[in-house]
């Protein structure tokens, strides 16, 4: 079974929220760390650019959300499950349980439009193929390889997408009785969507496990063929003004054996629980990712939310490169990249700490 990389989550009470200027952009720590500004001033914006969200329900009415998200492309390989939200049928791809929705948080990281309310995403132009493989929080490694193999398809009947982001996984041990066959099955589609010319982005996973000397274990699309793995930084008391952006969460799976690069996906490890004061909720969870979801907006922690930075960064080059290969547009996020942790490939940041403005300069 495969599952979303679970985050901490917590929900924005916006009666709470006063900003000046009708935004929560002043709560986003994340696109600031990633130097997005910078990017967006150049005129980048991810526009024309197709990034496949490949992960749960996607509520698509989201007014934040819904201009970017191409509705006719949406699919869903999920053929069971319990009725979502106000008894939607498990098999749509705009359903799910609950009030969070974990691929409208992803979305909302890589997508949400620039205009005078909520939140704005990474990528602001670029467009959103909603692809669901999970219902309720997990589903089936088959559905996933369908959602690959959909998403990574340029003809006319695939999504299209130039760039895949799987916020989900599973960790087993190598030895296990199906491990084989499911490796060779998810290395077989990852490969599949980049040989098309599909990037493929994936978080590495929120077990605080060290990869390279867990030498039992996979964890797997994220080390599945050619795709791109994630881990994910924090900061520890953004609420007080602290501005560590890149240091190493602690939840993070880590390894030079797992990780590309390094990613804003929020932390909770903040001591204490007193409210923030004009916001309405403990300062920890200022530490998280605020984006969209069915709620809202929420605060959401964990490698999920650092590999939709990087398929958003991504956007940004592939617009400015509109013929660009896949190995080079990995080549491009790598070489600007900024270099954390120790010289040159580390275990927490991999290759760097991923640079929208630098990547289109």
């Amino acid at each position: 079974m495969v599952q979303w990389t679970d985050p901490m989550t917590m929900d924005l009470d916006q009666s709470a929220v006063n900003p000046t200027n009708d935004t929560y952009y002043f709560l986003q720590w994340a696109p600031k760390a990633v130097e997005a500004p910078g990017a967006w001033a150049l005129g980048y914006t991810g526009a024309g650019v197709r990034v496949a969200v490949i992960d749960g329900g996607m509520y698509n009415a989201h007014p934040d959300l819904a201009a970017n998200i191409d509705t006719a492309s949406a699919r869903s390989f999920v053929t069971s499950g319990v009725a979502g939200l106000g008894g939607c049928p498990a098999t749509a791809y705009n359903c799910d349980t609950g009030t969070f929705w974990h691929a409208t948080h992803v979305a909302g990281i890589i997508a949400t439009i620039d205009n005078a309310t909520g939140v704005i995403g990474i990528a602001p132009g670029a467009t959103i193929v909603p692809v669901k493989a999970l219902h309720n929080g997990s589903g089936s490694f088959g559905a996933v390889v369908q959602a690959i193999l959909y998403a990574g398809d340029h003809s006319a009947a695939g999504g299209r997408a130039d760039i895949i982001n799987m916020s989900l996984g599973a960790v087993f041990p190598k030895n296990d009785s199906d491990a084989s066959e499911l490796r060779h099955a998810l290395t077989k589609s990852v490969d599949y969507a980049v040989d098309n010319g599909t990037l493929v982005v994936v978080a590495a996973g929120n077990d605080g496990l060290d990869m390279d000397h867990d030498g039992v274990l996979i964890s797997t699309p994220a080390e599945s063929g050619k795709a791109m793995s994630i881990s994910a930084t924090g900061p520890l008391g953004f609420g007080y003004g602290a501005t560590n952006y890149r240091r190493p969460a602690s939840y993070t799976n880590y390894g030079n054996s797992l990780v590309t690069l390094a990613a804003p996906g929020g932390d909770f490890a903040y001591p204490g629980n007193e409210i923030c004061p004009s916001v309405g909720v403990p300062c920890w969870a200022l530490d998280m990712v605020l984006s969209t979801s069915r709620a809202g907006y929420t605060w959401a922690a964990g490698t999920s939310m650092a590999s939709p930075a990087v398929a958003a960064v991504a956007a940004l080059v592939k617009q400015k490169n509109p013929g660009i290969s896949v190995s080079k547009l990995q080549q491009a996020l790598i070489k600007s990249a900024d270099d954390e942790g120790q010289p040159g490939t580390d275990a927490f940041y991999g290759k760097g700490f991923v640079n929208a403005r630098k990547a289109v300069e």
